[in-house]
């Protein structure tokens, strides 16, 4: 019965989360091999012209039900909600529903398969906030795993050599121990938000940071390895291994470890 209802799925679905300037768009592409913006359609699969898109984007409106679509992988579809930091319950209920609804309907190509959770690295200083912990301890996303993703990692340079500056070194000096320090920044990040989300009621499945993703060969094995693994069925695993086109290895290691 499972493996007939995995048959009939034909496209790995990923809620992608987090606040705004994330840089969720950047990773999207990246994982798709695109330097495009999606194509975007509605709930029913109509598409979205652009323009209207743009429109309702700078009204403030964001619909967590449209689809987005890379041509240059359409085997991903993802599903971007608009960050709820400013303690909007609407936004916070809308998202709520939307998990809810996906996980469980009957129709299994609307299901969604996995969440990313975006963390900025730009904002280190505000890593785990109020939205971060309500989500974590409110939204029961079932069987679907949630994944938190440091974004913009490399934004820790620029404080790692702040911080040796401040700590008297010469700028050479500093840049020449930024590498070890930024390091030392991202390992003491990494746990600090990882005690943080796991003493949650409903704590992250697995986490990934995620580096240089503004390059377009930046590497997504990373995450795409932390994602399978989290995965609870197997055919969800094939399904997302054989879609993602960011790294062959994954596909060898898989079979090789079948």
């Amino acid at each position: 019965m499972a493996n007939e209802y995995l048959k009939k799925i034909k496209r790995f679905r990923i809620l992608v989360m987090g606040r705004a300037n994330a840089g969720k768009t950047t990773i999207l592409q990246r994982v798709c091999n695109s330097t495009d913006k999606p194509e975007i359609f509605d709930g029913n699969g109509n598409k979205i012209e652009s323009d209207i898109v743009q429109g309702t984007l700078t009204r403030g409106y964001h619909d967590i039900q449209n689809e987005l679509v890379f041509q240059s992988n359409p085997g991903f579809v993802f599903h971007d909600s608009c960050g709820f930091e400013a303690g909007s319950t609407q936004q916070f209920d809308q998202m709520k529903r939307f998990v809810a609804d996906h996980a469980v309907t009957t129709r299994v190509n609307e299901r969604i398969h996995a969440i990313w959770f975006c963390i900025p690295m730009t904002d280190s200083h505000r890593t785990v906030t109020a939205a971060e912990r309500k989500f974590f301890n409110e939204c029961d996303t079932g069987h679907v795993p949630v994944i938190v993703l440091m974004t913009k990692v490399d934004a820790l340079y620029l404080t790692a050599i702040r911080e040796l500056l401040d700590g008297g070194l010469k700028i050479a000096e500093a840049k020449e121990r930024a590498i070890e320090k930024q390091g030392e920044l991202l390992e003491k990040w990494c746990g600090y938000v990882k005690h943080e989300l796991d003493m949650c009621k409903f704590p992250p499945k697995g986490y990934v940071s995620l580096n240089k993703m503004h390059e377009e060969d930046a590497d997504c094995t990373p995450l795409m390895e932390c994602t399978v693994n989290v995965l609870n069925e197997e055919g969800l695993q094939r399904l997302l291994i054989s879609t993602q086109q960011s790294s062959i290895g994954i596909c060898v290691k898989y079979a090789v470890n079948r």
